[in-house]
């Protein structure tokens, strides 16, 4: 056995239960609505920095990744970007790569483990940074407004509660 049980229910009966079960309704999925929410909420951001900056859904996340971990103590690797930001791996390198080619990033190698990359903003990224942060916030505050505090709280509480159930269902390994 190849680590999973086939159904074995004949065709017809896997076809019964199929026609008998609920519609989904994706207006009231949880799942679908958080998506949802999630892209309206990156594309409205992302006009703040795309216009003005140039700068790509992924760049961003790299960029704020790279300015928040910057004064870590372990170096900002690939790896580390692509599970903060629970984007694939693919999407990070490319995003890296042209940050790196508008000088906004620096790639060396770490010096601990020679066979990875160690991220840094260059003094061109660090200042993109800082003019986007503040632009960032105002809209996250603004988003926020909508709701009083006791709200935004809870807000707060229930989505790390459901990330954590997430996760703990092998939902990936960062945020998104």
């Amino acid at each position: 056995m190849t680590g999973f049980q086939a159904d074995r229910r004949p065709p017809e009966a896997a076809d019964a239960a199929a026609d008998t079960a609920e519609p989904l309704s994706l207006d009231h999925f949880i799942p679908y609505r958080l998506s949802v929410l999630a892209n309206v909420i990156s594309r409205a951001v992302a006009a703040i920095y795309e216009e003005r900056f140039g700068l790509t859904i992924p760049e961003w996340r790299v960029m704020a990744v790279l300015g928040l971990d910057e004064a870590g103590p372990e170096p900002v690797s690939a790896n580390s970007v692509a599970a903060r930001t629970a984007m694939d791996k693919v999407q990070v390198s490319r995003a890296i790569a042209r940050m790196v080619q508008a000088g906004l990033v620096s790639r060396d190698t770490d010096s601990s483990d020679r066979r990875r990359s160690a991220l840094a903003l260059t003094a061109k990224g660090r200042a993109v940074y800082r003019e986007i942060v503040p632009a960032a916030l105002r809209y996250e505050a603004d988003l926020l407004a909508s709701l009083d505090e006791g709200e935004t709280a809870t807000l707060d509480r229930l989505l790390a509660k459901l990330h954590a159930a997430a996760m703990a269902r092998g939902g990936g390994s960062g945020v998104d």
